[in-house]
Parts: structure tokens; sequence; C-alpha cells
């Protein structure tokens, strides 16, 4: 099974020490604060064992005999040790918090830099809240346990075990009656953490599925709003994903409620015991009444390190839990990564070539799946679930492979040309430019710009010199200067005026409330979707891309701004090797080369006025996309 699955699949493993040791090589930098911490512990130790008897000293030598100087010597002396007890605390906590902080500080900077660089494969098999609740919740579990529980867990045992040795020096039957008790809770947690771990990790699992159902739910406000579907995501949320975090919570709730009050109802039967044996013993003069009040302060100091050992106990099944998502996701392989031999690919001129490219979407293993996490209640593979996310079986096997989805390509593109990819839907034209961007690999044959195979290219020297404009534009928070600065980030202020000029989304921009400096916020919910589209292809233009990528980038675009950057898109185009995924004609006929797919292979390629002379697919397909241009014409006509 290996690390990343161990903690997850077993349910009932309190100790992986796989993971353990990946963690402790995070707190490792911080070692110098892990002594002083352990030090700061020393002092608590010290102060809990030593305090007891020293109010015993105060009652025998002082109360009991009159003598007023070994009371204010006993008090004096129980007040340093606690105040000394006091600061060792202080000292752990502060220093354990410091490592924390920065352990989960590189942790996260990790886990964001890893997510970041994997394959869009990836993406589709794992929901955005998810990926939040392993970087927030399951890595503050972390910083939890770091700072509360790892010098902590040890300090606990030390009183613990410091205080039945101090009871055993000054006396044995008193002694057994505590070492009774600590049997009896012994044997609670034990009973109690098998049904903790199944509880916690159930509201760990709700909680993950509750920031998944409200990302999805959020992103896409539009959607629910157009289709008045808002009380079906109420009955959704509430009735189901809200509920059942609900019914977790309270499970975790009820087993919570009946360990800590079941440790002290043992606690006051213990201290009844103790009070009538000691009593006893006291009335025979075999002990003194400063040593009966001496254990009876040992008992009462006896369950606090109990009962934190047992919510240190809970925190490390926890910890295993969230470690071992933690690093199920980072050790998801990368599918598309730099070659150790890759090179910095030279600024290029864009002769591209595919040479019997064919492309199938890599299958994913059925347990890979169920460690990344579930979609929609069911595993991400579409098998029903068991309720925690797991599989009804425990099988291996790879999901079914996918279809291929492009089958032996072969197109040559000289440097400056435009390519328009035409089909229907499926056809494979997007997975032909998302191939040349690399963001995934072809399964046979090889893709060369300028001769070089990009699969022996950096991907970042090869991406630095392409420029994609998609369908889908996302702006990020921020002004409109920021979004259109992100295609060249050095660019000055002057240089992302031009490029919004060029493409003709200056005198939309300049009408904002703070024009070039006005805040687009989450998503560019201020602007259109054609605004939105236009401020896209100035951040294209800024990029300067030797290779461009227009994949459906005018679909957004109503027939009116189209116009507006015609002459935009020409000098976008112009010089460079362009791929467009289009279904607007304008963009189509005057493609130097259009490259007509069906089913995953190139049927057609040619010109405008080649391909039609042919009477092949390319015509069928041209005269359906023009009825519907004449038709939409039409409308927007007697619209007006």
């Amino acid at each position: 099974m290996g690390l990343t699955g161990a903690a997850v699949a077993e349910g009932d493993k309190v100790f992986d020490w796989a993971i353990t040791k990946r963690l402790l090589r995070y707190l490792a930098p911080y070692g110098r604060n892990v002594r002083t911490a352990f030090f700061g512990a020393f002092l608590t130790v010290v102060g809990y064992i030593v305090g007891p008897p020293l109010i015993g000293f105060a009652v025998d030598e002082g109360i009991l005999k009159g003598n007023f100087h070994h009371v204010l010597l006993g008090a004096i002396a129980y007040l340093t040790i606690d105040g000394a007890a006091q600061l060792g605390f202080h000292i752990q906590v502060l220093n354990m918090s410091y490592a924390g902080q920065r352990v989960i500080q590189k942790l996260r900077d990790e886990l964001f830099t890893h997510i970041q660089r994997l394959s869009l494969s990836f993406f589709s098999n794992y929901e955005t809240g998810k990926l939040i609740a392993r970087v927030i919740g399951d890595v503050n579990v972390l910083r939890e346990a770091i700072t509360f529980a790892v010098v902590g867990a040890v300090r606990d045992f030390l009183i613990l075990v410091g205080i039945l040795v101090a009871m055993l020096f000054i006396s044995l039957p008193l002694t057994l009656i505590a070492l009774v008790v600590v049997a009896v809770v012994t044997i609670m947690a034990n009973y109690w953490r098998i049904y903790a771990r199944k509880a916690y990790n159930w509201q760990r699992e709700t909680n993950s599925a509750n920031n998944a159902e409200l990302s999805e739910a959020f992103n896409a406000i539009r959607v629910t709003q157009a289709y008045a579907r808002q009380a079906y995501n109420y009955r959704r949320f509430a009735e189901q994903i809200n509920y059942a975090h609900l019914k977790s919570s309270l499970r975790a709730a009820w087993v919570a409620s009946l360990f800590f009050p079941g440790i002290e109802l043992v606690g006051g039967v213990a201290l009844g015991a103790l009070i009538y044996v000691g009593g006893s013993l006291v009335l025979q003069q075999t002990i003194s009444v400063a040593t009966l009040l001496t254990f009876v302060l040992y008992i009462e100091q006896l369950f606090f390190p109990i009962r934190m050992l047992a919510q240190r106990y809970n925190i490390f099944q926890a910890v295993m839990a969230a470690g071992g998502k933690i690093f199920a996701l980072m050790d998801t392989p990368i599918d598309v990564q730099d070659a150790p031999d890759a090179v910095e690919l030279p600024l290029i001129k864009g002769h591209v070539r595919f040479e019997d490219v064919s492309f199938a979407y890599p299958p994913v293993r059925a347990s890979e799946r169920h460690k990344l996490g579930a979609k929609d209640g069911k595993s991400a593979d579409g098998k029903p679930s068991n309720g925690n996310g797991a599989h009804s079986d425990s099988s291996d096997s790879l999901s079914s492979a996918p279809p291929v989805v492009l089958r032996h390509i072969n197109l040559d593109v000289p440097a400056g040309a435009t390519v328009a990819l035409v089909g229907h839907t499926g056809a494979g034209k997007t997975s032909i430019v998302k191939l040349l961007s690399r963001f995934y690999d072809v399964t046979e044959g090889r893709i060369t710009i300028d001769g070089y195979d990009i699969r022996k290219v950096t991907q970042e020297s090869l991406r630095r010199q392409m420029g994609i404009v998609t369908q889908e534009t996302h702006l990020f928070s921020g002004t409109v200067m920021d979004n259109i600065r992100y295609g060249r980030l050095n660019a000055s202020d002057e240089e992302v005026v031009a490029a919004a000029e060029a493409v003709g989304a200056d005198s939309f921009i300049r009408k904002l409330e703070n024009g070039y400096y006005t805040e687009v916020r989450e998503g560019g919910v201020l602007l259109s979707a054609g605004q939105k589209q236009l401020v896209a292809f100035a951040r294209a233009l800024l990029a300067d891309p030797r290779i461009l990528i227009l994949d459906e980038a005018t679909s957004s675009i109503d027939t009116q701004t189209e116009k507006i950057i015609q002459e935009a898109l020409r000098r976008l185009l112009k010089g460079r090797t362009s791929f467009v995924i289009a279904h607007r004609l304008s963009t189509i006929t005057s493609a130097d080369i259009i490259v007509v797919m069906d089913h995953g292979m190139i049927v057609e390629q040619g010109t405008h006025a080649e391909l039609l002379a042919k009477g092949g697919l390319y015509r069928d397909l041209y005269t359906m996309a023009y009825a519907r241009q004449l038709e939409a014409t039409s409308l927007s006509r007697s619209a007006n």
C-alpha cells in the first residue's frame, strides 16, 4: 500500500512510523525550540510533583504544630515552585507555537507549490473544496499537535509517573488505590479511542464534503439564480451535506461527553476511597494528616495528566489521519514533468509539427481516487461509496481505460501560420492544443517546435513563449491593470494601456469607476463576459507570445464587440503561429490552414476555398455554421 494510504486505509491504526518520520523532518530545523520547550516542560513536571509535599509540610510542621515560620516557609516555597511551573508552561507553549507555525507555513507552501504543478487530469478527480480542506483543515490539525501534543505528551507522562513514584515513597496502601484508578482509566481510554477515531474521521470527512459543496455552490451562483434553483440547492445542502456533518459532529460530541465525565466519575470514586482508607489510617496513627492531604492533592493532580494524555491520544489519531491525507496529496505524481536532461527552449520562430501523434487520457487507480477524495457522495470513479469515502470493494484495479482521444495526427504548421481547428464537439480539437501546451504528454509520436521535441525542453521555457485565451476567462482579484499585466509581470503601465488599446478594451476600461485601477473582484464579477474576454486578449497581447492559442476565445463576444476586435485579432495573430478553435466564420475562413477533425483524426485540411471545393465534411460544417449565422443576424435585425 505504501506510505500515502496507510493512515487512511487502516481505520484503527493509531501510529504510523512512516508518517511520523516525515512530520519529524519538518520539525528538525527547530530542534533548539524543541529542546527549550522540553526544559520548560521539566519545570512544570517538577512543580506538579513537589507542590503537594510542600503544602503537606506547611500543614504538618506549621499549622498542626503552631509554627508560623514553617507555614510562611511552606507558602513561599509552594508559590516559588508553582511560579516556576507556570513559567515552564509558558516557555513550552511559546517555543512549540513558534515551531508549529513555521512547520505549518512550510507545509502549506509545499502543498500550494505541488498542487499548482499537478496535471490537469488531477483536478478532474479532486474537488476544489477538498483541496482547501487539505491545505487548511488538515494542516491545522498538525499545528495543534506540534504546539500542544508533541512535548505535552512527554510532560504529562512524566507528571503521571512522577506522582506515582512520589506516592510509593509516601504510602503503599494509598498508592495501590491510585494504581487501580490508572488501570481503570487506561481500560476506558482503550475502548474510547476505537469509537473516537471512527467518530472524528467521519466528522473530518463530512467537513471536507461541506467545503466542497460550498465551493461548488458559490462558484456556480449565476447558474443557480438563472434556473431559480436556490431552494433545490438549499435542500441538498441542508438535508444531505450539512445534515451529515451535523450527525457526525453530534456523534463526536457524544463520544467525548461519555469519556471525560467518566474519568471525573472514576476520580470522584477514587477520592472517596482515598479519604475512607486514608482517614482510617490517620485514626490508627499509621499516617499523618499531612500525608493524607498530600495524597488527596496528588489524586486531584493525577487526573490532569490522564485526561490530557487521552486528549493527546485523540490528537495523535487525528494527526495520523490528517498526515495520511496530506502526504497522499503531496505524493500524487505529477504526470507532466521536465525530463532530467531538459533544456531551455530558445527564442522560437514557431514552426510546429505533429508527427504521428496519438493520445489517450491516463486511467486512474481506484485506490488513488479513494485517497484523493470522492465526488458527489461517490468515489471519484463513480462507484458507490460506503459512507466514509471508501469503496465497498477493496480492489486496486485500473478503472476502465478511456478511449483514444487522438489517432495518428500528422500536421505541419509553418512559422507564422494561422491554423483553424474545426469539427463536431468531442472531435479532439481542444486535446490538440492541450498537447501543444504540454498540459498532457502524447501517448505516441511527438510534437516539435522549430525541431525541438517539447518533451525535452523545460515547461517554463515552452509556455513562456505561448499565449492562451480560452472560452472561460478567469480574472483574478485585483485591478484591471493587474489582470492585464499577468501576461508579463514586468510590463509598465504604458505597455498595459497600449495592449488594451490594441484589442479595443481601452474604451470600456476608462469608463469604469477607477479606470485601469478598478477592482474587478473575484472572478471579474464587475465585468461582462465579453469585457472579460477583451481583457484576456490584452493580457495575451502584452505577453507577446510566439505561439498563440485561441480556444473558443470569441464565443462570449457579441457580434458588435466582435467587429471591434477583428482588427485587433489580425494584429494579435500577425507574425505568430496561431491555433484557433472557433465556430465564427470570420475567424475560420481567413486561416492559412483549416484542419477538419472527426473522432480524433484529421479527415481534411487545406484552405477555405480548397475544402469547400472538395465537398466533404468541412463544407457540411461550414454550410450549417453559415445558416446559423444568417439566422442569428436576421433575429438581431428583427429585434432592433
